[in-house]
C-alpha cells in the first residue's frame, strides 16, 4: 500500500474542566493519500475544526493534545510526528508543506495591511524571493484565483473587497508557496450560492494543477459531495462514519449521517414538515412524500381592495459613494431601482439573490429604519410616510425582524427572561411584574425552551438556543409581520431543520406574515409561498414558489437554481 501524506492516529484533544475534563476529539484516525481530498462533516462542537487545527499545532491554549499521532509523510525526507516536532520544524511546515484557510476571511486577514503585502509576506518567509519577485508571484496568484483586476487588488485593504474576493485572497495566500496539503475550514458558509459554486470549483482546480491533497471541513453534506473523494462524519468528537462519497452519502450505515442527509431540505419537493435528528433517535422515518403544500387562500382585504400588509411602489434608494465640501452627493449608488412589489397578509414571501443586490436595503425600509428616496411604502392600505408618532409607534411594535447572528443582537449582560421582557415593559403591554414572568416563559415554552431558561446568559445558550430567544423576543408583542433576514444561514443543517419548522409552526399559531431573506434556495423553497428575486437593485422575477422553481423566467434565477449544493 502507498505510503499516505498525513497520517492521523487516536488522536484525543483535552479541555481542562473545574472538576475533571473534557475530550472534545476522542480518538480520531484516519489517512490522506496524496493528491486525495477529504470531507470531515458534523455540527458545530462535533470536533471538525478541532482535529483541522491539531495538525498545524494551531490549538487553542485553553486545551492540550492528550493522546495519539499526526505523522507528516514528505516526498524527500523523513517523516515528521507534527505533535512530537520542534517549534522551528512545525513553522516550515505550516504555509510552506500544510496551509489553511479559515472560515471568516474578514477576522483571518489584517486589516492594516493590503492584501498585496500579507501574500507577499507568507513567499517571503518560506520562499527564495526577492521583495520584487515575491510582488510579482503575488499579482500572478491573484489572477490564479480569478480575482479581477489583480494589481488594483494587491494595492486593496481587505474592508475594500467583497467577501467572495476576501476568500480569494486568503485561498492565494494559502497556496502561494504551493503547498503538498490544503486544510479549507468552512471556506464558503457566508457565501451567495453561485459565489459559493464558483470557490468549490476554484479549489479543485487548483487542487488537480498543482496535485495538492485537500480537507474540506463543513456542516453541509450538499457542499462536501461536491468537492471531497471520500467523507468522515464526526459526531461529539468522535469519527463515526468514514468511506468513499458515494458509499457514505448512498448508503450511510450510522443514524446520524443519515439523520444529517434528511434533515437538508429537498430541492425537489416541498414536504410540510423537515427531518431533525431527534426523529432518527427514535426510528427510522419514513421518506417524504414529493407533494407541495396547498395553496393558502387569500386574506381579507385592506382599504383599497387589495389583501397586502405591505406593498411597494416604484421604491428607489441612492447611497453617496463621494460627497463634496458642503456634504452633497457627487456620485452615488443606487441600491433600489423602482422596486414594485406586494407582500399577502398570512403568507411567506421569499426574498433571493446575491450579495449586493439590494434584500438588506429594502428590509431596512420595510422596517423604516432608513427611508426610500423615491416612489411610496403602503402598510395595510395606508402610506407609511403620512404616519405620525402613534401610528409608529404601533408600526414598530407590530413590524419585526430575526437578524442573521443571534449573539450580536443578544445583550450578554442581561439574562434571557430579562431581553424578552425589555420590549413587553417598554410598550406596557404587560404592567406587573408576575404577569410579565408568566408572559415570557409561556413565550420561551412556545419556542420550544422552556422555564428552565429564564436566568440563563447569552454566553450558556448554544447558536440554535440563541436564535430561539430571539424568536421569542420578537413574538413577545405579538406583531403581524416578521423579517427573517438569513435566520438559519449560521446554523448547524440539524439545528437549522429544527428553527425552520418552528417558525413554520410558529407563523401558524400567531398568524404571522413573513419575509425570509436568504441566499439558499432549498431552504427558501421550504419556507416561501412567494419568490421575488433580486439583481442589481430590481425585481427581476416574482412568483409562486413552485412554479418558479418549476419554471424559472429570466436566466439569473435558472443560474443561482443550478448553483444549488446537492447530493
Amino acid at each position: 500500500m502507498a505510503q499516505p501524506l498525513l497520517s492521523i492516529r487516536d488522536l484525543t484533544v483535552r479541555f481542562p474542566l473545574d472538576q475533571g475534563h473534557h475530550d472534545a476529539v476522542k480518538e480520531v484516525s484516519f489517512d490522506l493519500e496524496r493528491g486525495a481530498s477529504l470531507g470531515i462533516v458534523g455540527e458545530s462542537g462535533s470536533g471538525k475544526s478541532l482535529t483541522a487545527l491539531s495538525i498545524l499545532n494551531l490549538l487553542p491554549s485553553s486545551s492540550r493534545v492528550a493522546g495519539g499521532s499526526i505523522r507528516y509523510f514528505p516526498e524527500e525526507a523523513p517523516p515528521v510526528d507534527i505533535l512530537q516536532a520542534e517549534p522551528r520544524q512545525v513553522q516550515d511546515i505550516r504555509g510552506r508543506h500544510i496551509a489553511m484557510i479559515f472560515q471568516e476571511p474578514m477576522t483571518s486577514l489584517n486589516p492594516v495591511h493590503t492584501c498585496g503585502e500579507q501574500v507577499c509576506e507568507i513567499m517571503l518567509n518560506h520562499m527564495d524571493y526577492s521583495r520584487k519577485e515575491a510582488k510579482n508571484k503575488a499579482i500572478e496568484w491573484f489572477a490564479e484565483v480569478e480575482l479581477p483586476r489583480p494589481g488594483r487588488i494587491f494595492n486593496s485593504y481587505p474592508h475594500e473587497l467583497s467577501g467572495g474576493q476576501r476568500q480569494r485572497v486568503m485561498i492565494a495566500m494559502a497556496v502561494s508557496c504551493e503547498p503538498r496539503l490544503l486544510i479549507a475550514d468552512e471556506p464558503t458558509t457566508a457565501l451567495d450560492v453561485t459565489i459559493q459554486r464558483s470557490i468549490l470549483r476554484l479549489l479543485q482546480k487548483l487542487r488537480q494543477r498543482y496535485q495538492m491533497s485537500l480537507i474540506f471541513i463543513s456542516h453541509d453534506l450538499g457542499v462536501v459531495s461536491g468537492v471531497a473523494d471520500r467523507v468522515a462524519v464526526m459526531y461529539q468528537g468522535r469519527i463515526v462514519e468514514q468511506g468513499p462519497r458515494q458509499q457514505v452519502i448512498h448508503n450511510p450505515s450510522h443514524a446520524y449521517t443519515r439523520g444529517l442527509i434528511a434533515c437538508r431540505p429537498p430541492v425537489d419537493h416541498k414536504p410540510e414538515r423537515l427531518y431533525t435528528l431527534h426523529d432518527f433517535a427514535q426510528e427510522p422515518p419514513q421518506e417524504h412524500p414529493p407533494v407541495s403544500r396547498p395553496a393558502k387562500k387569500a386574506a381579507p382585504s385592506y382599504k383599497g381592495g387589495a389583501s397586502m400588509i405591505f406593498e411597494l411602489k416604484a421604491l428607489s434608494k441612492y447611497f453617496a459613494l463621494q460627497t463634496n465640501f458642503f456634504g452633497r452627493a457627487v456620485q452615488r449608488l443606487q441600491a433600489l431601482d423602482g422596486v414594485n412589489l406586494g407582500i399577502r397578509q398570512g403568507q411567506t414571501m421569499g426574498l433571493v439573490g446575491e450579495s449586493g443586490s439590494g434584500k438588506s436595503t429594502l428590509a431596512r425600509i420595510l422596517l423604516q429604519l432608513i427611508r426610500p428616496d423615491e416612489g411610496g411604502l403602503y402598510y395595510k392600505g395606508e402610506e407609511v410616510s403620512g404616519f405620525g408618532k402613534k401610528e409608529m409607534r404601533t408600526f414598530r411594535q407590530q413590524v419585526q425582524i430575526v437578524f442573521q447572528d443571534p449573539y450580536s443582537t443578544l445583550n450578554p449582560s442581561l439574562s434571557v427572561g430579562k431581553m424578552i421582557g425589555e420590549p413587553l415593559a417598554y410598550y406596557r403591554y404587560v404592567t406587573r411584574r408576575r404577569e410579565r414572568k408568566e408572559r415570557v416563559i409561556e413565550l420561551l415554552e412556545n419556542v420550544r425552551l422552556g422555564a428552565d431558561f429564564y436566568h440563563r446568559y447569552p454566553h450558556e445558550l448554544s447558536g440554535g438556543q440563541r436564535q430561539r430567544v430571539a424568536i421569542a423576543r420578537v413574538l413577545a408583542l405579538n406583531p403581524e409581520f416578521v423579517i427573517l433576514d438569513e435566520a438559519v444561514s449560521a446554523l448547524d443543517v440539524s439545528i437549522q431543520a429544527e428553527i425552520l419548522n418552528l417558525l413554520q409552526e410558529l407563523k401558524r399559531q400567531y398568524n404571522l406574515t413573513y419575509v425570509f431573506i436568504t441566499h439558499d434556495f432549498s431552504v427558501v423553497r421550504f419556507m416561501s409561498d412567494t419568490i421575488a428575486v433580486m439583481k442589481q437593485g430590481r425585481i427581476i422575477e416574482t412568483g409562486d414558489s413552485e412554479q418558479l422553481f418549476r419554471s424559472p423566467v429570466s436566466d439569473y434565477t435558472r443560474k443561482l437554481l443550478e448553483s444549488i449544493p446537492s447530493l
